[in-house]
């Protein structure tokens, strides 16, 4: 498990990186971007299970990354890793921040921050 508290000072003490919260509608969404062409490399959300597809009510923290589409098909298979929601499913993941422990989702973040470069 980790919390995006960890993810934010994982990224900021790497890429020197600060979250925007562009949307009023949605204050908790992070989202994390290159400073030097604004593309994202992460979002952060708070998003119900039954919208990624899951069963249950719950509201969970959740974090979109792009991937290297050789790997999704293998990662979807890890507990925690979906298809990407509200982004491209053949570019994007979604992981579960409950069941990802924090060695994994750190790889995770420095695939897609080199991928977005």
């Amino acid at each position: 498990m980790i919390r995006r508290e960890e993810i934010l000072v994982y990224v900021k003490e790497k890429y020197g990186v600060d979250p925007d919260y562009p949307w009023m509608r949605t204050p908790n969404y992070a989202i994390l971007r290159h400073e030097h062409n604004r593309k994202w490399f992460g979002a952060i959300v708070d998003v119900s299970e039954k919208k990624l597809g899951l069963e249950g009510n719950r509201v969970v923290d959740a974090m979109n990354l792009k991937c290297d589409p050789l790997l999704i098909g293998s990662l979807k298979s890890e507990p925690g890793i979906l298809p990407a929601w509200h982004m491209n499913k053949e570019h994007w993941i979604t992981v579960l921040l409950e069941t990802v422990s924090p060695e994994k989702m750190y790889g995770l973040i420095d695939l897609s921050y080199a991928l977005t470069k």
